[in-house]
């Protein structure tokens, strides 16, 4: 076996402990194994790695705000400045474009993100303090004082990277020591990512084993690492049936788990949009639909339709495009095998082919479109609503508007849900209809666009009802509300002044306070 990359534990690069045998990265348009060897670690670099995060976890959950917030914008300032190798790197292991897709935009993404996340851990904003003068109360999130465990995944080598994604900046923005599990998909722009992020983290002198990274392990040590009750708490982004193995072992010895698993995120078009429009649906449905290879967790996987000539066009407009269209690259041989499963699964339950279906060279895949009617659809919806992780997707055609509205109340939780109208409002009455159905369905309701994309902002909510998360509360993406999701609720009573966190002393006695948007505003406990 050639020699292995290192790791990051311990607050050093080291050779593997126990690693005995090796992964390469693959160039997904020709099938070819690519770029250096990385370990695959065993029980000692993952015995190593927790105990380095819980020798660090109490110091780090007393650095300064200011030392935490200098990290992040040190690190995302380290990522702008290596973006030429960066990119090249990502782009030989996913063969995802370098622009638009990796330079101009998920790279800035990235770095924007932990710059927002700096932000809020300097305005305190993150921590939630209510300040009770009256009652002698205090409460604030505060960190967990335990390790944080993020497993990466395949689709975005940076912006979800379990060393800079969401759930990275999330993790240690809230003063928690991360240990971050690499995905094999894209070993090297990992561990280049790690080496900016162990450098940053030495600049702005927080402690070395504040951060720490392994590239892979296998499933079965993965499932005993989330049983472990020494884990304040995981971050996860990938399968579904990856993650809820996961979240069963994590709940065995109550570690909570935050984990985006899966969704196809239904689009609603009503009679108006397409009598409007329907070419140019057609056009978007399509673009977003095979845009990044359909590889987005927001990829439009169901499309409801209504019956008729106008519901017709759209699905003919639809199937041209999906024809004429050359095969996408995915990102590995399992997501091709895995896809080529689903669609046949689709079309068992009851699915048309309506064209492509076929895998190509390399990692490529033909987009498809497949076709079921509105009343099949409600037969087998457990089945019909199973993910495709690629571009693929399933148009319903719904007889009419109580059609749709079975269809809505059908699905499983989603991350997003989309209703096209007409400008002129005259489907409003069928969106009133439809909305308040699919809204408890879903974590975003979106208004003619489709669901491709999401913005990083405080408003943003990435996440849904189960199972397209393993908890409807929270969002994997925005700032604040995405550090949260590692933090633990405290209270004070009766904790004199000089001795509570900074954030919790009084500012205008014999009011209720808390702190929205950095700034501190009055109010009252009703």
């Amino acid at each position: 076996m050639s020699m292995l990359e290192q790791v990051l534990v311990g607050g050093q690069w080291c050779a593997s402990l126990d690693a005995q045998a090796g992964f390469r990265a693959e160039d997904p348009v020709r099938a070819e194994a690519i770029g250096p060897t990385f370990p695959i670690s065993g029980a000692a670099d993952v015995e190593a790695a927790m105990r380095a995060a819980i020798d660090v976890a109490d110091a780090l959950s007393a650095a300064p705000p200011t030392q935490i917030a200098d990290f992040l914008e040190r690190y995302a300032a380290a990522i702008e400045a290596d973006a030429d190798r960066l990119v090249a790197l990502a782009h030989a292991e996913t063969a995802l474009p370098v622009e638009p897709r990796l330079r101009t935009v998920e790279l800035p993404r990235t770095s924007n993100q932990l710059r927002l996340a700096a932000k809020a851990v300097r305005e305190y904003a993150w921590t939630d303090p209510v300040i009770d003068t009256q009652g002698g109360l205090r409460a604030h999130r505060a960190p967990l004082s335990k390790p944080v465990l993020v497993f990466g995944p395949n689709n975005f080598p940076f912006a979800f990277n379990a060393i800079a994604g969401s759930d990275f900046a999330s993790a240690i923005a809230a003063r928690n020591p991360v240990i971050a599990k690499a995905h094999p998909s894209h070993p090297a722009t990992s561990q280049r990512l790690a080496q900016l992020a162990h450098a940053a983290l030495l600049e702005a002198g927080l402690p070395a084993t504040a951060v720490q990274m392994l590239y892979h392990f296998d499933n079965a040590l993965g499932l005993a690492w989330a049983g472990d009750s020494r884990l304040g708490a995981i971050g996860f982004t990938g399968s579904r049936a990856g993650g809820l193995a996961l979240k069963a072992a994590a709940d065995k010895v109550g570690v909570p788990i935050y984990a985006e698993l899966s969704s196809v995120n239904p689009v609603f078009l009503l009679p108006g949009a397409l009598a409007e429009r329907g070419d140019a649906l057609a056009q978007e449905f399509f673009t977003s639909c095979t845009m990044g290879s359909g590889q987005f967790c927001t990829n439009p996987g169901i499309v409801i339709v209504p019956k008729g000539e106008q519901g017709d066009a759209f699905v003919g407009a639809t199937t041209q495009l999906f024809a004429k269209a050359e095969p996408k690259v995915l990102f590995s041989r399992g997501v091709q095998q895995n896809l080529a499963r689903a669609i046949a699964g689709l079309c068992a339950a009851g699915a048309e082919l309506l064209v492509g279906g076929n895998a190509g060279e390399g990692y490529r895949f033909q987009p498809t479109l497949l076709g079921v009617d509105g009343e099949v659809f409600l037969a087998h919806a457990e089945s019909l609503q199973a993910e495709a992780f690629g571009p693929v997707s399933l148009i319903v055609r719904a007889e009419d508007l109580t059609a749709m509205q079975r269809i809505a109340a059908s699905f499983e939780g989603n991350l997003t849900g989309t209703i096209y109208r007409p400008a002129d409002g005259s489907d409003d009455a069928s969106w009133q209809a439809i909305a308040p159905i699919l809204r408890n369905k879903i974590g975003r309701l979106i208004a003619n666009k489709m669901p491709t994309g999401v913005a990083v902002s405080a408003a943003m909510n990435h996440g849904g009802p189960y199972p397209s998360t393993s908890h409807p509360g929270f969002t994997a993406v925005g700032m604040p509300a995405a550090i949260r999701r590692f933090t633990a609720l405290h209270s004070y009573d009766n904790v004199p002044e000089a001795l509570l966190p900074q954030e919790l002393r009084n500012r205008n006695p014999g009011a209720v306070q808390r702190m929205v948007d950095g700034r501190w505003t009055d109010g009252d406990l009703a």
